[in-house]
């Protein structure tokens, strides 16, 4: 059994105490005004995740200026002293909790994504192109601006003291403005700020030495990307030399990770990229640095605990993991490891919002950036709910309902909990949601809710009739083209049923290349199979979010999977797969088809009972299929409405 006590272990940043060696790592919210002032929505967010034992939370990015670049509406600022005190409203809420905050600063975003005005063109170290749009050059900044931009973290800094922070940290990583002048890729400077490691750093220095001087006796980190994860950018001894340059200028503390916009999947790494994918980053700083370090990237509770008992890091960042529990910490210490609700990397609400400037939300949490608004309160009339489907969006319409002192009986036509889930689980670099299944599992065992499973339910059920309230979760059921000439043949096996265990051939052509075909010939090629996909659209996964999107394309390339997009399966006979696309028909040999056209609502229950008269709320796929997390979401609300 493993035990937490080093992850838990009271320890010191600089001169500031803190609980346990768990840091919340710098994540956005979009939370805050249009002019950057914080708002009691991000409050709360915050607060949950103290109030959770996290032993350190950071913010997310906060303009120190806007004399040269400035953010989008709706990230935060701190360059003026109007932003101070809703910022004092932050850190006061944090410590009545016994909470401790820290503000991150950034300079910009330099040659990355950024809104643009007509009087600001897009900065940098250097004439480097811009990432959104490469027909445009940034404008190198000049020595002048440059000081500029120094003197205004000193402002930032003194006003972040004021405001009651209690530590600062520099975003510094992922090739944004500080990290494009440490770069030799993009700062091909030739002044004071340009060319040896020592020029390149000077920025940063310079930065960390006008936050310390003031903001005197606050912690001070700075979070580098170890490894750009594309050629020409920085690699592992660049990143020791910049590492030794920093820690000289007076640093408490590193944060280590990897990725840059041209390795975006590194930034927020999906599921495909496994735990603790970025360890090796701290371990090459810790190499040449006295002052602690701290990893981050898909970091599990045990894989913390092994990571600072071997000394690899000296502090453990979460970040998406205390979104979707942010009573992780506490949890831990009371012995509760099985009831901290995981995180399936899935991106899909809280980076994939971020990309549309929306709130953070949480596909597995939906009281993230609601934490006001959707509180569980035992019911004042708790009555007997039905569930009907023990999918992601009924067992959390079970759970809530059964938290609010409602008598909740699910019913559930097949042998196991979790829908789609399960079988959508089968590869080990899904095993978040089977572990969100056990969790659910769990919790449902500890309220009054009974589930019944291999209970198939009619719309004539007397389980229905006994019942003040009806749920359906139903779900949905795969699409079969009946179109396509010898879709029936035994080779051709749905999906699903794959994921189930049915026996697969050696060489398989899948049929639709979304999100769950491509899952399945990654799963197939590891298998040792011979897998083509035939996808009708012109590139694969299209439904997904881009971040995990380019770990998949380039995980299916690497494992061989040969891909056939703009092509429309026509039939299937004992040649194989025939499918037409622009240069006329192939014939794809093969002893499996699997197919993966997608999924329709199952909404037969649904229309039955509106037919009959009987009232009820239906959730998730039997409404609109849709991601986990929409299911979630949708039966979270339903059930809060009981």
């Amino acid at each position: 059994m493993t035990t937490y006590d080093t992850l838990l272990r009271p320890t010191t940043l600089g001169s500031l105490a803190l609980p346990n060696r768990i840091i919340m790592a710098p994540m956005g919210t979009e939370m805050c005004t249009e002019d950057g002032r914080s708002t009691d929505r991000e409050i709360a967010y915050y607060v949950e995740r103290a109030r959770g034992g996290t032993g350190l939370v950071l913010t997310g990015i906060t303009a120190v200026q806007q004399d040269v670049e400035q953010l989008a509406h709706g990230l935060g600022r701190i360059d003026t002293d109007a932003h101070v005190p809703d910022l004092a409203r932050l850190t006061a809420a944090v410590h009545a909790v016994g909470g401790r905050i820290g503000l991150q600063l950034t300079a910009g975003l330099g040659r990355n994504i950024n809104t643009l005005t007509p009087s600001q063109p897009p900065v940098s170290a250097s004439d480097n192109t811009w990432f959104a749009d490469p027909s445009v050059t940034c404008r190198p900044l000049t020595t002048q601006e440059i000081a500029l931009i120094v003197q205004r973290f000193g402002e930032a800094a003194a006003r972040a003291a004021a405001a009651g922070f209690d530590a600062i940290d520099i975003h510094g990583h992922t090739g944004y403005l500080i990290d494009q002048f440490l770069s030799a890729v993009w700062n091909r400077r030739t002044d004071s700020y340009g060319g040896s490691v020592e020029n390149r750093c000077r920025f940063a220095v310079e930065i960390i030495e006008a936050v310390h001087a003031n903001a005197p006796g606050l912690p001070v980190s700075f979070r580098l990307s170890v490894d750009h994860k594309f050629p020409g950018g920085r690699g592992v001894a660049e990143a020791q030399a910049i590492a030794v340059e920093l820690e000289k200028a007076g640093l408490d503390l590193m944060i280590a990770d990897d990725g840059s916009y041209e390795a975006m999947d590194y930034v927020f790494p999906p599921y495909y990229l496994g735990d603790a994918c970025m360890v090796p980053a701290a371990r090459a700083l810790k190499e040449v640095l006295s002052i602690p370090v701290m990893a981050v990237g898909n970091i599990t509770p045990e894989d913390g605990e092994r990571i600072l008992t071997d000394g690899d890091a000296d502090f453990i960042g979460i970040g998406r993991g205390l979104i979707a529990d942010p009573d992780l910490v506490n949890k831990l210490a009371a012995g509760r490891r099985e009831d901290i609700r995981p995180c399936i990397r899935c991106n899909a609400m809280c980076v994939g919002n971020a990309f549309y400037a929306l709130p953070l939300g949480c596909a597995v949490n939906p009281q993230v950036g609601q934490e006001r608004e959707r509180v569980i309160t035992l019911s004042e009339r708790p009555r007997h709910v039905v569930v009907v489907g023990a999918g992601p969006g009924g067992l959390e319409a079970a759970r809530v309902a059964g938290l609010r002192g409602h008598r909740v009986d699910v019913y559930e036509a097949s042998d196991r909990l979790g829908g789609v889930l399960w079988p959508a689980a089968t590869p080990d670099f899904k095993k978040e949601l089977r572990s969100m299944i056990a969790w659910w599992e769990r919790q449902l065992a500890a309220l009054p809710v009974t589930v019944h499973l291999s209970h198939p339910i009619s719309p004539d059920s007397p389980e229905l009739l006994a019942a003040d309230e009806v749920i359906v979760a139903t779900g949905s059921v795969p699409i079969l083209p009946s179109a396509i000439t010898g879709i029936d043949r035994p080779e051709v096996i749905d999906v699903l049923a794959f994921h189930e265990g049915a026996p697969v051939g050696r060489r398989v052509v899948v049929a639709g290349g979304g999100l769950s075909g491509c899952d399945a010939a990654l799963e197939l090629a590891a298998q040792g199979h011979e897998v083509t996909v035939v996808e009708l659209a012109d590139d694969l996964a299209r439904d997904m979010i881009l971040i995990n999107r380019i770990t998949l394309l380039r995980d299916l390339a690497e494992a061989g999977v040969r891909v056939l997009t703009s092509h429309a399966v026509s039939h299937v006979d004992d040649a194989g797969v025939h499918a037409t696309g622009p240069d006329g028909e192939v014939v794809l040999a093969t002893d499996t088809v699997v197919a993966a056209f997608g999924v329709r609502a199952d909404a037969a229950l649904a229309a039955a009972l509106t037919e009959a008269g009987i009232g009820f709320r239906a959730v998730g796929d039997c409404t609109t299929p849709g991601k986990a997390g929409d299911a979630i979401n949708a039966g979270f609300v339903a059930a809060l409405a009981l």
